[in-house]
């Protein structure tokens, strides 16, 4: 929802009170980029270290706190300051939320806990919109425009809700409360026979270099950039997209609440049946060329009615949500050992998130409405995505088939047999 609120907020008056011109608001959004993709990694080494509960409700409260401040900037470099520092702590929280659900579940158990939490982030942009459109009545409430109670109420409530966190967040399955010793016994046999011998407990040199030397990693960083920028735009610029299709404000944002309602239901049903066929790759597929129609609507909107066009919107958002969870479960499964997984994770959606920097800066202002090159560039990368994907399966089927002939049986005579991870030669890797 804190991502969603400025696009909200700039149909209710942000850039004109702010005084911004030009692509002031594509700055705005693309600020939050470069700290949040720098502090991914070490915030989830540091995961690893602290209680899950306790460094995930720190962030949200930090976080929330920043959304706050959002509503009480004067300037546009006020703004600007807050969108950084909002990157920094929001940096751990997504990528942390998924490495721990996979503490708990098995690798075709997970894609379906995966999208539960990922749809918490696409119906926050569909009541985001609700919230925005009951907040702007708000307008002089206590000499503030509507749009800073948009932040400074999202921002409360998020502060709130993480100071009860602590409480509800559970800690490593070694750790957790609510499990009696047997039950922990039990899960951790269950979790090790899904992945073999595949451990990686020692982040020493050898772990290191094997972590940042696997092409998988950068394959799969890949794969979410060119997906994840469908995501950011579609979240950043619906409000302001449905405004140049004809809508008011208010009207605008009531009617992207259908588009992301839709979405979450696309990508649950996509979880359950791509774990029940324990597939993953025909799934992002599907998605993508879903998308792919709603783009080339778009693309030629000139001759495109208004109700055509926010149809190609509805397929835009449910091909992109089709597809991009499955990319960050996909990578997920492939990654063998808590490091590993820990750290893949946070590379995977830290430096994926320069596909968040394409998308603050694609859709320019003088190209409203018909957004060519906006529209153009997200089409170009989701291929990027398909081909990522098409590498990554190709890259499996020939690496397992590789470990059923024993071609990587000498892995296990050297010294870091015991700390190899999933190039340990009884891993297999999921597609």
């Amino acid at each position: 929802m804190y991502r969603t609120n400025i696009g909200n907020a700039k149909i209710q008056g942000l850039t004109k009170d702010l005084k911004m011109t030009g692509n002031d608001y594509n700055i705005a959004l693309m600020i939050f980029f470069p700290s949040y993709i720098v502090f991914e990694v070490p915030s989830n080494i540091l995961i690893k270290r602290l209680a899950p509960s306790t460094w995930l409700s720190l962030i949200m409260f930090l976080w929330g706190v920043i959304t706050i401040c959002q509503g009480l900037v004067q300037t546009k470099t006020q703004l600007y300051i807050m969108r950084f520092l909002l990157g920094i702590f929001e940096s751990g929280f997504f990528p942390g939320c998924m490495y721990l659900i996979s503490m708990y579940y098995k690798r075709y158990e997970n894609q379906w806990r995966f999208n539960i939490f990922f749809s918490g982030s696409i119906l926050a942009g569909s009541f985001s919109g609700l919230l925005a459109y009951a907040i702007a009545h708000m307008d002089g409430v206590a000499g503030y425009a509507g749009w800073r109670w948009i932040f400074i109420l999202e921002g409360l409530v998020t502060a709130i809700v993480a100071i009860a966190a602590k409480w509800f967040i559970v800690d490593w399955p070694e750790t957790a409360t609510f499990l009696t010793n047997e039950e922990k016994r039990l899960l951790i046999a269950r979790l090790s026979a899904d992945v073999a011998d595949a451990k990686m407990n020692r982040l020493d040199k050898p772990a290191v270099k094997r972590i940042f030397s696997d092409w998988k990693m950068y394959l799969g960083t890949l794969m979410y950039l060119g997906i994840v920028n469908t995501g950011y735009a579609t979240s950043f610029f619906t409000p302001t997209i449905l405004t140049e299709l004809g809508y008011k404000a208010e009207k605008a944002q009531v009617r992207s609440i259908p588009i992301f309602i839709v979405a979450a239901v696309v990508c649950m049903a996509t979880a359950w049946c791509s774990d029940r066929l324990r597939h993953r790759y025909a799934f992002a597929i599907t998605g993508i060329c879903i998308a792919t129609i709603g783009y080339v609507v778009l693309l030629c909107q000139h001759s495109v009615s208004i109700n055509g066009r926010y149809a190609a919107i509805f397929l835009i958002v449910s091909g992109g949500y089709m597809c991009q969870p499955i990319t960050l479960g996909w990578i997920n499964n492939t990654m063998g050992g808590h490091y590993k997984r820990s750290v893949a994770s946070a590379f995977q959606v830290g430096f994926g998130n320069i596909g968040g920097i394409i998308a603050s800066n694609i859709f320019i202002t003088n190209q409203a409405p018909l957004y060519k090159t906006g529209y153009g560039v997200s089409l170009a990368l989701i291929w990027v995505t398909a081909l990522s994907c098409t590498g990554l399966l190709v890259g499996l089927m020939v690496e397992n088939r590789k470990r059923e002939r024993g071609d990587r049986d000498w892995r296990l005579e050297t010294s870091e047999a015991d700390n190899l991870g999933d190039d340990h030669p009884h891993f297999r890797f999921t597609y």
